[in-house]
């Protein structure tokens, strides 16, 4: 069913963000007056887009943006020299590559860069993580020194402090990104691409004509605790920090809004019950493929289903990359009619539901069921 995409009227483009995950239970000098560890032993940083963006205004996001040529620059070869273990740069083997719906020749294909397209949106999310944030996901040359290449750590590593002129840097790097080079070169620091682990990658859905829409790879990293943080008061206008458990309660109380992708991970992440545990799993399928998603949003009579590769109603049919489903029929009667789900029930703005009854693919894991009580709805 999916044959050649037509012209439609999305403008496609390609970004990257990392899910930052923090250990709690041994808080550093930076973090002495935050909460006690939560049940899950650590927490993500979730940042607070401003409302006067003009894609997901007030939506709290984790770290990340958009694709910059910078990012591909030949440029930062001569930044890693000696460690460069070309064709990628030390990340081990790359994973096989299947077959994705939809293909996307705008967003997926993009332009050729100096550098492998894998490294290239990893120096992009460590990027916008400094941009948004302030927090440096940075690797000092002198530890790279030896015979060994250039690997995953076998354990959370840390983030750089910041350097003096944070804002001043910040600025320059917000007007230009390849600035951001030229901190690297300063701090004699390489982008930490070892440190971001390949986790999902996320398309936008389609909800109307001529809105703009990501085809966005998601990395996460551990990190043993939490850095200082720095919101830039432009695009990101606050910040916390919130273990998936204390996510989803501020997300179902209103104190913040999580988009469907945020809200998945987040209940993805509620399978971990440690940040060793997170990090070993990362660390274990690092030779599996991400999987790429296109939701396809079902509308019915009293809300919205948003439906993922495996769900019985799921159409791998390039029709649907620009356009929805609709039905007559409640949420609850398409509930009732079906046993196969992997989608999103999105009863309203704060009230959401994941229901899984797949099998995970790539050696990853999904979300368990999460159903909301019959007093929220």
């Amino acid at each position: 069913m999916s044959g050649p995409l037509r012209q439609g009227s999305s403008v496609w483009r390609r970004a990257a963000t990392v899910v930052l995950a923090a250990g709690w239970t041994r808080p550093g000098a930076a973090a002495r007056s935050l909460p006690p560890p939560p049940s899950e032993g650590f927490r993500l940083l979730l940042l607070q887009r401003s409302p006067n963006q003009g894609f997901m205004p007030g939506a709290h996001v984790f770290p990340g943006g958009v694709l910059d040529a910078a990012d591909r620059s030949a440029d930062w070869l001569h930044l890693f020299t000696e460690h460069q273990g070309q064709p990628r740069f030390g990340l081990g083997p790359a994973p096989p590559r299947r077959a994705s719906f939809p293909v996307l020749p705008d967003a997926a294909d993009g332009h050729a860069g100096a550098l492998p397209d894998d490294v290239a949106m990893r120096i992009c999310a460590i990027r916008e993580t400094f941009e948004e944030a302030g927090v440096l996901l940075l690797r000092p040359r002198g530890s790279l020194q030896g015979s060994e290449p250039p690997g995953p750590a076998r354990e959370p590593g840390l983030a750089l402090a910041p350097p003096q002129g944070l804002d001043a840097w910040r600025a320059r790097v917000r007007r230009d990104p390849r600035h951001f080079l030229r901190l690297c070169e300063h701090l004699d620091c390489t982008p930490d691409i070892w440190a971001l682990h390949d986790w999902s990658a996320w398309l936008t859905p389609f909800v109307r004509g001529g809105s703009r829409r990501f085809d966005t790879a998601f990395f996460l990293c551990c990190l043993r605790e939490p850095p200082p943080v720095y919101p830039d008061l432009s695009e990101v206008v606050g910040c916390q920090w919130s273990s998936p458990s204390e996510a989803t309660k501020s997300f179902i109380s209103k104190e913040i809004w999580l988009a469907p992708p945020q809200f998945y991970e987040v209940r993805r992440l509620k399978n971990f019950a440690s940040l060793s545990d997170l990090h070993k799993f990362c660390l274990d399928r690092a030779l599996e493929e991400a999987e790429r998603w296109l939701p396809i949003t079902y509308l019915t009579a009293d809300g919205m289903l948003q439906l993922l590769p495996g769900d019985e109603l799921y159409l791998e049919d390039s029709d649907y990359v620009e356009k929805s489903l609709s039905t007559e029929k409640t949420t609850k009667e398409i509930m009732k009619e079906g046993k196969k789900f992997h989608r999103i029930v999105i009863h309203n703005r704060h009230l959401y539901e994941v229901h899984v009854t797949v099998q995970s693919k790539c050696k990853h894991v999904y979300p368990k069921n999460y159903i909301i009580s019959k007093s929220h709805l």
